[in-house]
């Protein structure tokens, strides 16, 4: 199929693309590497009457270190950028990053998806909305009002929805801190597919022994979530086993032709348990 008409509007700047949002109203959509809406539009399921194309926003890639050791990615750098990290940025400390693309489609997906983009569309089993959640990350968004930041933990709202008003953009992520024991793994039924569940963990490891840690969900509710039922048998040192079974126990997902509620918690129960051992074994 092919995509209902629409306008289109290259944005020459951020600011310039702001404003556009903001003439346009919700009738516009952005655009940056496009492997999310472009499929929807051809299938008919997004029919938006405008895109705003941002590709050209160079000031929106790349990455960096600040001097306190957080990480900064533009919204337009790319997963194939993280995955082969070329200035060596992410380093041990956010290896996990780098690794877990290669659970993101396949590398013509990687080298034009955008992690703004990834983000912004919300989608409940994408593999930069999981980790941004278990690693506390902020969205820097920017508008005509100015710039804001959101916590990751207040940003997802629901099936493919954000706080993010239709005149604002995703310009930055920042990764605080360093997270050199958490790990991200999931199911899909084919190697590049949508994960039917995903699992991501950041333990807090002192001396050897595990203190506390974060434990997140993808692909059991509306959006990402957290799981403190988890997180609470890891800071009362628990066992890995424990947590894991408390994450599938916490869980009501849904059922569908994919697979039940009763087979997604068994994920659950897995692949949490194998995210901590992978965490543990950094």
């Amino acid at each position: 199929m092919k995509p209902a008409p629409f306008g289109y509007h290259r944005a020459r700047d951020v600011d310039g693309a702001t404003r556009l949002l903001a003439e346009l109203g919700d009738d516009a959509k952005v655009i940056a590497g496009g492997q999310s809406l472009v499929a929807m539009m051809n299938f008919r399921l997004a029919r938006p009457g405008h895109l705003v194309d941002i590709a050209g926003l160079r000031e929106l890639d790349g990455m960096h270190r600040d001097a306190a050791g957080a990480l900064h990615i533009g919204a337009l750098t790319t997963h194939h950028t993280v995955e082969s990290d070329p200035e060596g940025v992410l380093g041990h400390e956010f290896a996990v990053l780098r690794e877990a693309m290669r659970w993101i489609g396949h590398l013509p997906i990687r080298t034009r998806g955008t992690i703004g983009g990834s983000i912004a569309h919300a989608d409940a089993t994408a593999e930069w909305c999981l980790l941004a959640l278990v690693l506390r990350a902020e969205f820097v968004a920017r508008g005509p009002r100015g710039e804001r930041r959101v916590a990751a933990g207040d940003f997802f709202l629901g099936y493919y929805t954000s706080v993010l008003d239709p005149d604002e953009l995703l310009v930055e992520v920042v990764f605080p801190r360093p997270a050199p024991h958490a790990a991200l793994t999931e199911f899909a039924e084919r190697q590049g597919d949508f994960a039917l569940v995903s699992a991501a963990v950041d333990l807090d490891v002192t001396d050897g022994s595990v203190r506390g840690g974060r434990v997140a969900l993808g692909g059991v509710a509306a959006s990402v979530v957290r799981v403190p039922e988890a997180e609470a048998v890891l800071a009362r040192g628990g066992t890995f086993a424990d947590c894991a079974q408390a994450a599938s126990e916490a869980v009501e997902p849904p059922s569908d032709a994919s697979g039940s509620a009763h087979y997604r918690k068994q994920l659950v129960r897995t692949l949490v348990l194998r995210a901590c051992e992978e965490a543990m074994s950094r």
